[in-house]
């Protein structure tokens, strides 16, 4: 045990300091959307209401969940694929550590990186755009938007099935920016056409917006069909990068 916390600490402060590194990290996840929140607010204008809240309220929860989203999927998917290429998975195989190790490595530390976007551009909301929420609304939108990135890891192990590293960049990237702008996190899906509005509804990106949404804009309630079409997401996901994982080892 004490053997397979090391380990697990290790590989966890490796993954770390590996990510932060990574300027496509730092450019795509933190400053860009730091960047399109302070564009968009000051063209369509602070206190303009949508959804029961400000706009630089709303487009805080949009370009926060736009972040997390981008880490979670693009960088896991990377992840995933550069080590199969290289073999990688293979030799961890060999070691007598748990297999599970490098898994919880990745999960956790892209959990705490999570964690450290939704810091960022909530302090920037707070102490550059003076948005104003309750403490609870602070909290409570920051944990559902950190707790729904999990969804989206599992959307990048599954790209990260594609061993050819160069391609799951451009593919997690197209799928990334398409499903941001379609589930509503660049512009609120009521100015969209009324089939992208349905369409929208059933996209995760859609989903994890929402729940932040409705907590900023006063709505008490937990959105359980958000709830459920995350979860039948993850595991979706999760079954079929399983599957593709173990038919390639396979071969």
């Amino acid at each position: 045990m004490n053997l397979t916390m090391r380990a697990l600490k290790a590989q966890l402060k490796a993954e770390l300091l590996r990510t932060i590194r990574n300027r496509r990290f730092v450019i795509f996840t933190i400053l860009m959307p730091a960047m399109f929140y302070f564009i968009f607010t000051g063209t369509v204008g602070d206190t303009t209401q949508v959804g029961g809240s400000d706009w630089k309220a709303y487009y805080l929860m949009s370009m926060t969940a736009y972040g997390v989203i981008g880490a979670s999927m693009t960088t896991m998917a990377v992840r995933f694929s550069r080590e199969r290429a290289q073999g990688w998975n293979k030799l961890v195989r060999l070691t007598p550590l748990p297999s599970y190790v490098q898994l919880l490595a990745k999960i956790f530390s892209q959990g705490a990186l999570n964690m450290g976007i939704i810091v960022f551009l909530f302090l920037l909301g707070a102490f550059v755009k003076d948005v104003e929420l309750s403490a609870a609304q602070w909290v409570e939108s920051g944990l559902w938007i950190w707790v729904g990135g999990f969804a989206f890891m599992s959307l990048g192990t599954l790209l990260g099935t594609i061993r050819n590293v160069e391609l799951v960049q451009v593919v997690s990237n197209l799928v990334y920016m398409a499903m941001s702008v379609a589930g509503g996190l660049w512009m609120p899906t009521t100015v969209m056409p009324d089939l992208m509005q349905t369409i929208s509804k059933f996209l995760p990106t859609y989903r994890l917006g929402q729940g932040a949404w409705d907590i900023v804009g006063g709505s008490g309630s937990i959105p359980w069909a958000s709830v459920g079409i995350l979860v039948a997401y993850v595991l979706v996901f999760m079954f079929i990068s399983t599957y593709i994982m173990k038919k390639q080892e396979a071969v």
